[in-house]
């Protein structure tokens, strides 16, 4: 059983693409009942009412539905409702984070994790918000100090000046602050800023055990364990919470006896430090001893003597789009501020959010068609219109970079946070579109190569809802599929 748990798919993502594809936040994959396939064709005049007949059942009267689907080519319109009106748009908003990402950095940018040699046994590392750090790429760094000779370092400087800010945005609600939702980022970035426990049942009556994954980070928690191991009858739940403190975690509910351990996964508190301790591990592994460690922001850095870097943007962004990853989608954020000169006291995510909307206006996107205030869809101050999601998706499918950007969707039945969904129906594997939940949140926007039909472009956002996210998640399915009905009548 894992709880909570952050997708970590690192290394060579997985990139699926349609043999079409040359035609150019927080959602989780979920399996549910996929729309009943038919062979019915639709002819264009009759969609209006077909999907009207869908969205306006007594189960949605309280809620908003966005809705805007045009033909890739030509930009007319098939179907729209309210698509120019504003909708939380939960981690649909990836979409045109990443797209000003690809523009703007190209699809070969990579982060670059640098260690300098300051003199006198002093060295300095310069952390770049690079989120597919790990553990590995630490025993890369100490391996090729080792291998320059050096085997004892006085100081170490941790310079965390690169991106500026919160680490935390402080629009995002404290329940996803405190899950593996809403992680802190910051220049250091390691392991996704995560650390991992396991709560492993005991004997009925007994308190669940907790077991580290990560023994450094045993001395930074009080724990108030309040959880019991309970017989094979009773319903399993676990849940954990942060104090504002900081610094003590409460561990609340049960698991039955025999029954196989929660994995906890929970955003670190300190990320400096945190990546701090693991490199001092690094190190030791490598036999390279390390005195004193020090964070400071800013400073001069002489001779480059190791670096790592991630892989390239075009992997960076199959990991935001095809499993929803929101630190990945703030983390291009904050590296989009490289591109434009920061004013005195800016912070690195707001000059992102600048370059992100210069981006979009030359893609031809609608200024007035969203409001930012995240990358990542996580704040509910996000408003979007499904307009200006379609435009960005026409706008950058007519760019050189267009198959980079399609190939980095989750494809229906197929990959990503719609594996679980389309399956045995007409959309399954003609469908590439960006999913998006909150509570009372589900969007879902992206492209469609119609059997009988010329390539789609749409977006579907439904806000205020109070149904369960599978009730409303199904009936946006159910007019995707509609949507590979339609021919020319």
């Amino acid at each position: 059983m894992r709880l909570k748990t952050f997708n970590q798919s690192l290394g060579v993502l997985l990139i699926f693409l349609t043999s079409q594809i040359g035609l150019s936040s927080i959602a989780k994959a979920q399996t549910q009942v996929a729309p009943r396939t038919t062979t019915k064709s639709i002819c264009s005049t009759q969609l209006g009412k077909t999907i009207d007949a869908v969205i306006n059942r007594p189960l949605f009267s309280r809620a908003r539905w966005g809705i805007l689907v045009q033909p890739l080519s030509t930009g007319s319109t098939l179907y729209s409702r309210d698509a120019q009106k504003y909708f939380t748009p939960a981690s649909n908003l990836k979409l045109l984070t990443t797209a000003a990402a690809l523009q703007q950095l190209g699809a070969n940018f990579r982060i670059r994790t640098s260690i300098y040699q300051n003199g006198n046994g002093v060295l300095r590392v310069v952390g770049r918000g690079d989120p597919s750090l790990s553990d590995t790429q630490l025993q890369t760094l100490a391996q090729q100090l080792k291998q320059k000779g050096i085997t004892q370092i006085q100081q170490l400087i941790a310079d965390d000046s690169y991106i500026q800010g919160d680490i935390v945005n402080p629009t995002w609600q404290w329940e996803d602050v405190q899950s593996s939702d809403g992680v802190p980022v910051s220049s250091f970035i390691l392991n996704q800023n995560i650390f991992s426990f396991k709560l492993v049942p005991q004997a009925v009556g007994k308190s669940l055990q907790l077991a580290w994954l990560d023994a450094g980070e045993t001395k930074q928690w009080q724990i108030i364990n309040q959880s019991v191991t309970v017989a094979q009858n009773k319903p399993s739940y676990v849940n954990v919470t942060r104090e504002l403190s900081g610094t003590v975690l409460r561990i609340q509910g049960q698991l039955t006896t025999n029954s196989e351990p929660s994995l906890i996964d929970l955003p670190v508190v300190d990320p400096n430090y945190y990546f701090l301790r693991h490199f001092r591990t690094a190190l030791t592994t490598q036999k390279v001893s390390l005195g004193q460690t020090l964070v400071v922001s800013g400073g001069v850095n002489q001779q480059e003597i190791a670096f790592v870097e991630s892989p390239p943007l075009s992997e960076l962004l199959a990991e935001t789009n095809l499993n929803s990853n929101n630190l990945y989608a703030e983390a291009l954020l904050r590296a989009l501020a490289v591109k434009k000169t920061r004013v005195k006291n800016q912070t690195s995510a707001d000059v992102g959010l600048e370059v992100v909307k210069a981006s979009l206006t030359q893609l031809g996107v609608d200024p007035a068609g969203y409001i930012l205030v995240d990358g990542s869809g996580l704040s509910r101050r996000n408003l979007v219109t499904p307009e200006a999601f379609v435009q960005t998706l026409r706008g950058i499918a007519r760019t050189p970079t267009a198959y980079i950007y399609r190939a980095s969707l989750p494809v229906a039945g197929k990959s990503g946070t719609l594996k679980g969904r389309f399956e045995n129906t007409s959309a399954e594997g003609i469908v590439q579109a960006k999913t998006g939940t909150l509570t009372g949140v589900v969007s879902l926007s992206g492209y469609m190569n119609a059997p009988k039909y010329e390539p789609l472009v749409f977006s579907i956002i439904v806000n205020q809802s109070e149904q369960p996210a599978t009730v409303v998640r199904q009936s946006i399915d159910e007019i995707v599929v509609l949507l590979t009905q339609l021919q020319r009548c």
